[in-house]
């Protein structure tokens, strides 16, 4: 039965995504042609998560779903969204490093700080600042589509003069139409007392879910939501990260470990992981042909590619958790699209990566991590021949465990037909490739949840509520208290004002007697 009725909300999910489209189409594209950059029409057309998570924000309701879009698209057309690059931004800005990204929090969502004591509101310079800001969450949703923010507005050593009630809205407004489903929660670190009236003011423009995400905090407790690890000194953290531009500040991918520790330098890394694969290729190809030809693959067909690759791959392939999803790229399709799932069992502590060379020349690629001590990438760094897949084994190496701030990156550029695919090439291909024709793709690492914990948490649920219940229980024994004593006094405030107005009538009876 629940899997009849996940079934009907599918369907009516599908229905309401093409109502939709159907609707904007005609009632709102149909009006003028300039009215959008057509390049988000198309996305719109395109991607169902975009439209679902419109339609999701506004609880299914398609008309106020219809307006959302018509408002975040117009903005998105106004502020060139499309076109905004870190050039077209004021440098002066990045420098201020008033607001920028870094770190994750417990759930591993992306840290988006604002550092509420280098903002002056200033008239002349709010459209840049608006502009600065669209910048950021344009970017990462590009990095990292579907995964939600952490926005922390870090009020420590902050004033009325730092706050702009216009650029609050925006920011609100940022996330309540033009980024949908966009927000995980909003962090008010150490918010002055003197700010409570604008705060109250700023609570009437957020909507239900908003509110719900607010959350108040100080250096005593901010650790509820963010690790030790992502934060400052000044928050009580062991993050030693201080902001300065130029770079942008990005995830620190460095090269996985390879057979003999740790890397040390990338050079070197490239050069290991190469003879170690080119190595490695050797000894299987006793074992099987296939480990020297490159592997067609058919992503509709996963139960036979599963029997597939546990027959006929080499025993390194053998337990990887196969990839059911794909992100099309440019050079590379890309599978999974967004997550590699690790789990506390043996057998989930081994993924997959597919890379399927789209063009019609070989593609060079590497595979970079954030915890490069953590895992295993074979291979990490190599080329795929044109119209070829190269599977990637990723694993967990030691006693080591994967976490949600996880992360990979894919990088892939084309190579002439003339470059060779030799560990010399490679490493000169690396150095000399211009960065405006490298192909990046971000994968994120998701947990599984084992029946262990699932079983605890169940068991622990009955307490949690029996907790809840006798703080209720201890704080409406208060409220029946405090009413008590309050009737107590108001019937002897009404007893004081009968015994008045006696006296008062009394007094009036005896001067009117004389």
């Amino acid at each position: 039965m629940a899997e009849t009725g996940q079934a009907e909300s599918e369907q009516d999910i599908e229905r309401k995504i093409e109502e939709t489209r159907q609707r904007f189409k005609s009632e709102y594209v149909g009006e003028s042609q300039d009215k959008y950059d057509s390049r988000d029409v198309e996305r719109l057309f395109k991607e169902d998560a975009l439209v679902e998570g419109y339609l999701t924000w506004r609880q299914f309701v398609v008309e106020d779903t219809l307006k959302m879009i018509d408002e975040s698209l117009q903005w998105r057309k106004e502020f060139t969204l499309n076109d905004l690059t870190e050039s077209s931004i004021p440098r002066w800005m990045f420098e201020s490093g008033a607001v920028f990204l870094h770190g994750y929090d417990k759930e591993g969502n992306k840290l988006f700080w604002f550092r509420v004591k280098l903002h002056i509101k200033d008239a002349k310079t709010i459209l840049d600042k608006k502009r600065y800001v669209a910048f950021w969450l344009e970017r990462y949703a590009k990095r990292e589509p579907g995964m939600p923010l952490t926005v922390v507005f870090d009020m420590s050593e902050s004033g009325l003069s730092n706050i702009d009630m216009d650029f609050v809205k925006y920011i609100i407004n940022c996330f309540k139409v033009y980024y949908p489903k966009f927000l995980s929660k909003m962090i008010m670190y150490e918010m002055p007392w003197i700010m409570n009236a604008a705060w109250k003011i700023v609570k009437t423009w957020l909507g239900p879910e908003a509110i719900s995400k607010l959350k108040f905090v100080t250096k005593s407790d901010i650790q509820t939501y963010v690790g030790p690890e992502h934060l400052p000194p000044h928050m009580g953290g062991t993050d030693q990260f201080k902001y300065s531009y130029p770079p942008l500040p990005d995830d620190d991918f460095q090269s996985p470990i390879c057979e003999n520790g740790p890397i040390v330098s990338e050079d070197e890394s490239d050069i290991k992981d190469i003879e170690s694969e080119s190595k490695e290729t050797l000894e299987s190809s006793f074992n099987s042909e296939q480990s020297l030809k490159p592997k067609k693959v058919n992503f509709l067909e996963d139960s036979q590619k599963s029997e597939d690759l546990d027959r006929g791959e080499p025993g390194r392939l053998r337990g990887a958790r196969k990839p059911t999803t794909t992100f099309k790229g440019t050079l590379l399709d890309i599978s999974p699209s967004e997550e590699l799932r690790f789990g506390a069992k043996e057998s989930e502590r081994k993924c997959l990566i597919i890379l399927n060379n789209v063009t019609k020349n070989h593609v060079a690629f590497k595979v970079r991590t954030t915890a490069p001590e953590k895992y295993r990438v074979k291979p990490s760094n190599s080329s795929c021949e044109p119209g070829a897949s190269v599977d990637i084994v990723v694993s967990l190496h030691g006693g080591f465990q994967a976490s949600p701030q996880d992360r990979f990156l894919v990088m892939a550029a084309e190579m002439e037909s003339s470059a060779g695919a030799g560990v010399s090439e490679l490493a000169l291909f690396w150095k000399e490739v211009s960065k405006a024709k490298v192909m990046e793709h971000r994968l994120r690492c998701h947990l599984l949840e084992s029946p262990k914990s699932i079983l605890s948490n169940l068991s622990e649920s009955p307490s949690a509520t029996s907790n809840e219940h006798q703080d209720l229980q201890s704080t409406l024994m208060r409220v029946l208290a405090t009413n008590s004593r309050l009737e107590q006094k108001l019937d002897s405030c009404v007893w004081t004002q009968k015994v008045l107005v006696l006296m008062v009538s009394f007094l009036l009876l005896f001067g009117l007697s004389f």
